[in-house]
């Protein structure tokens, strides 16, 4: 997920003159595409081409993206641009003070060309790290073996993102829109990489899901993408109070706020920067911003009632308005147990669980605690990450994937893998199972990370049914199991089996009604 690439993909060059309307593939050399705004040379592989630090946009401060100015000659992409401006978090200690990163990478498979005509699936990745984290250095190399063409995006992320202040327009969106200007860049361009741009299938994960639940509703979004994955995304999300830290409130949406909502924050934030009014936060270095990390992370949304996102995206998905593609959808056995790890489970502290419950559901508490007693589990920290990997992510998954089923062709699956690798930096003895977006390095190869045989073979299947989506709106394919529509069953991803499950009953939906 965090790879830097030094390696890239054979496949079709490219050419244009400098800022036409969509590139063309008349090139010789396998290294150098033409763009719409200008040639660039990646890195090519007997496997692979990778192009690196492509510069899709422009942006200033809390304003609209930009396409990218045209230029001459050759730029060398060979190396990463810059991250998007970020702190470091629990998931990566990685800290940027570049605002100019409106940057992506390409993969593209190697070997021979398409066939005349032909044009591979494009895959649009967007990261999760919570918005205030994280880039486009996801190593795409697996995907790209079966014969799409992935795109991985940096976007404005925290108080780059979801800031809002009176005189901003459209305040909050920043990132959304990052990404729909991306997601152009892609439809000016896949065909000088050799994807089509008629195929494009927009992916996610944690935040990076919940920024396709948005994209799924955005009415600039239409017609950019035609497909979408949603991996753990948080979009139908409610959280019981103490959920995700001691002491905090109950929230209603997890990651969606209006803009009144973010613009109230930004005036009660602003004089701890020491300013007063628009132009003096414009012009703060982005070292004093970050210097206040609860600021930027204060930010961690993306805010309704604009343009960009008139709606917030569970209200539109529940009232059937959102674009009409195939949905692939899922959600990890044990979603919670990782916000639990994290930020309970610390300093060899058991946490009070009964008390926990208490606050969260109040009178419910005692039917909780029948319902999952603590000697089910093992210990009260994984009975505290059952009750919310069940009422949070469960039944959040299952309703969003129940909504989109009435209108469009769905595939849910559950990954289950209990013993996968612990890619991000906990070093605890906590029992981990099967986390939030423990799924990555499945899709993602992660160097520090070993499989076993059968954990190898999962992630093959994996990059199977995810490459077979993108290809053609449903997952299934030779020598995979099969799949079904979410209405006849979720698919189980575990090393040892892959089969249909019943989501609802293993999580206990019912009692959550």
């Amino acid at each position: 997920m965090r790879i830097l690439l030094a390696t890239a993909v054979l496949l079709t060059g490219c050419a244009t003159g400098a800022g036409s309307a969509v590139a063309r593939t008349d090139t010789a050399d396998p290294a150098v595409v033409r763009t719409d705004r200008g040639a660039v040379r990646g890195t090519v592989t007997g496997d692979h081409r990778l192009f690196q630090g492509i510069r899709y946009a422009t942006a200033g401060r809390w304003e609209s993206p930009r396409p990218a100015p045209a230029w001459q000659g050759v730029k060398d992409a060979t190396k990463p641009g810059a991250m998007c401006p970020q702190v470091g978090t629990d998931y990566a200690d990685t800290r940027s003070e570049e605002e100019d990163c409106l940057f992506l990478n390409v993969t593209t498979p190697g070997g021979t060309r398409p066939a005349a005509g032909a044009r591979r699936p494009v895959m649009v990745w967007v990261h999760g790290d919570g918005a205030v984290g994280g880039g486009h250095f996801s190593d795409a190399r697996a995907l790209a073996d079966r014969g799409v063409v992935v795109v991985t995006i940096n976007y404005r992320l925290g108080v780059f993102n979801g800031f809002g202040y009176p005189g901003l327009r459209d305040a909050g969106a920043y990132g959304l829109q990052d990404q729909q200007e991306a997601l152009r860049w892609v439809r000016r361009n896949a065909a000088a990489f050799g994807g089509d741009p008629g195929n494009v299938t927009l992916f996610g994960v944690s935040f990076g899901g919940l920024a396709v639940n948005a994209h799924l509703t955005a009415p600039a979004s239409k017609g950019l993408f035609h497909r979408a994955i949603l991996q753990s995304s948080p979009a139908m999300l409610d959280m019981p109070a103490g959920s995700m830290v001691p002491g905090l409130e109950a929230v209603e949406s997890f990651g969606y706020r209006t803009q009144e909502e973010v613009t109230a924050m930004g005036r009660l934030f602003a004089p701890q920067l020491g300013c007063s009014d628009l132009a003096c936060l414009r012009a703060l270095p982005v070292k004093k911003i970050l210097d206040v990390p609860q600021i930027m992370n204060a930010f961690q949304v993306y805010a309704h009632g604009g343009a960009t996102l008139p709606t917030r995206p569970d209200r539109a998905l529940r009232a059937g308005r959102f674009h009409r593609v195939p949905v692939l959808a899922g959600a990890t056995k044990d979603e919670h147990r990782i916000f639990v790890g994290m930020n309970y489970n610390v300093q060899d502290k058991t946490p009070d669980y009964p008390a926990l419950v208490r606050t969260a559901f109040g009178r419910r508490a005692p039917a909780v605690l029948r319902a999952y007693p603590v000697k089910a589990y093992g210990s009260p920290s994984l009975a505290w990450a059952a009750v919310l990997t069940d009422r949070m992510w469960a039944r959040g998954t299952h309703e969003q994937n129940t909504l989109l089923a009435r209108h469009v062709p769905v595939y849910g699956y559950e990954f289950a893998d209990r013993k996968a690798p612990m890619f991000l930096p906990f070093e605890t003895d906590f029992d981990w199972g099967a986390y939030h977006a423990g799924d990555l390095p499945y899709l993602f190869p992660e160097r520090k990370v070993r499989f076993t045989p059968a954990q190898r073979g999962l992630a093959d299947r994996m990059a199977g049914y995810w490459t077979n989506f993108a290809r053609t709106g449903d997952p299934n394919g030779a020598g995979l199991p099969a799949w079904p529509r979410v209405k006849d069953g979720t698919l189980s991803l575990a090393p040892d089996a892959v089969r249909p499950i019943d989501y609802a009953a293993e999580h206990r939906l019912g009692f959550w009604k």
